[in-house]
């Protein structure tokens, strides 16, 4: 009994040691609560995780008339949604013309509707639930090489989307131009997920230790189901689907900034780890000092300079930090968690989209589940081929770090846990799991505290 409360002590704690700390949307509205588990349950499908993927999954599932319950370890929306930057977009950086010649234009063309879709369905949704969204032209700049524009939007005509090139931007630097999808959006996630959240049947504080066949064990009772939906950000069960060699985490920064710019669009750079730009209110969100998890980065201290010299007059409201899921092709994967596991499925990978990324795979998974089947499973198929140049990347990560000497080791799989100073945390670099001093688990796939 001591060490139960010990450790429910931890899961209370774990999100005050969110080092450095303050992010915008939990502090717009307020988040409703929810009481952990107690005891035995049972339902027909147990969904864990209560971000975006979770709990659109479960509310899709409801609509059906399907009883579901999702389980949170934390507190809704405490993970990687709420450190979102909340852009509703098709457009997920110049990836189509990557994309046709990955898999050709069919599948590119696919992936493009699925999204589009998942767009109108936010827009849906929020005419049901208000939550400040806006329509929004998106464009992702480059600071040279215009050619490369021009072959992405010729490679988005071909798929059937009317793609632009603006050359004439409002952002604070010379570019190159970007291309621009009109009719786009932006929205404030706490306020949409609180208000579906009240709908369903949610358990917070309710930490998954163990699955079992059907079975989810927690540190104060057990949930039986029929089907269960591993919406984790990172998949929590090793045995199956191969996640710690098809994913890495990637962490990127915000600040919100009062005195800012006001712009019209929102605004990515193309290339990896540049800045993006957005308003929320009189608000800007300047997003950047990006790295992989376990790595150096610019961080904040990137974004802060930035603002230094561009926005000299603005002022820092908010700052936060997101940890996101990169996958070997580019594509989140979300259907049967592995082709040996039956009943259980997953929602992962979703390279920094994660709010369309979220959309897809919660209106996918919930056909799924009900056995109606669904036109892009096979598309979004975790078990879709591995053979990408990033598999041998991760493959590398991993042999590095996990020899040589380190008393601070990654409890998930062993490897040697590395120094933020910027968040003052102990990270992961082969799988992204994140700690605090003290050892509390801030990021998965660790499933617990270590002791240092």
């Amino acid at each position: 009994m001591q060490q139960e409360r010990k450790q429910d002590w931890k899961q209370d704690r774990r999100k005050e040691t969110k080092q450095n700390q303050n992010r915008l949307w939990e502090r717009t509205c307020d988040i409703p609560k929810f009481s952990p588990l107690h005891g035995d349950i049972s339902t027909d499908v147990l969904i864990i995780g209560g971000g975006a993927a979770g709990l659109l999954t479960a509310y899709f599932l409801k609509k059906k008339g399907v009883d579901c319950i999702v389980a949170e370890g934390n507190r809704i929306l405490s993970g990687a949604t709420g450190g979102t930057t909340a852009k509703i977009t098709a457009q997920h950086g110049l990836i189509y013309g990557k994309l046709i010649r990955t898999f050709g234009a069919e599948k590119a063309k696919m992936y493009l509707e699925a999204n589009r879709r998942a767009g109108e369905m936010f827009y849906e949704l929020s005419r049901i639930y208000p939550c400040d969204y806006e329509k929004k032209p998106n464009y992702v700049y480059l600071r040279s090489n215009p050619g490369k524009l021009e072959a992405e939007a010729e490679a988005i005509r071909k798929l059937g989307f009317p793609a632009e090139i603006d050359d004439n931007l409002p952002l604070p630097f010379e570019t190159a131009g970007a291309v621009k999808f009109p009719d786009q959006a932006q929205f404030n996630p706490a306020k949409l997920f609180s208000r579906i959240s009240q709908e369903l049947n949610v358990y917070e504080k309710t930490f998954v230790r163990e699955l079992k066949p059907r079975v989810a064990v927690t540190g104060s009772g057990t949930i039986k189901a029929q089907k269960i939906v591993i919406a984790t950000h990172f998949p929590i069960l090793n045995k199956h689907g191969g996640f710690f060699l098809k994913m890495y985490q990637s962490r990127s920064y915000v600040l919100g900034l009062s005195n800012g710019a006001q712009y019209e669009g929102m605004y990515v750079d193309g290339e990896e780890n540049g800045f993006s730009f957005r308003n929320q209110g009189n608000l800007l969100l300047l997003g950047g000092g990006g790295h992989r998890t376990g790595k150096k980065g610019g961080n904040w201290q990137e974004l802060k300079r930035f603002a230094e010299k561009y926005y000299p007059n603005s002022s820092e409201r908010y700052r936060w930090a997101a940890q996101d899921c990169m996958t070997l092709d580019g594509m989140p994967y979300a259907g049967a968690y592995s082709s040996g596991t039956t009943g259980l499925y997953t929602a992962t990978g979703f390279n920094k989209w994660g709010m369309t990324s979220s959309m897809v795979s919660a209106m996918l998974l919930s056909d799924i589940v009900m056995g109606t089947g669904n036109k892009y499973a096979k598309l979004f198929s975790p078990s879709r081929s591995i053979l990408h140049p990033q598999l041998f990347v991760n493959i590398g990560e991993a042999a590095l770090n996990l020899v040589g000497f380190s008393k601070k080791r990654c409890p998930h799989m062993g490897c040697r846990l590395k120094w933020n100073k910027a968040e003052h945390s102990w990270d992961c670099p082969c799988h992204g799991s994140r700690f605090s001093e003290e050892g509390l688990l801030l990021d998965n796939p660790a499933t617990g505290n270590i002791d240092f």
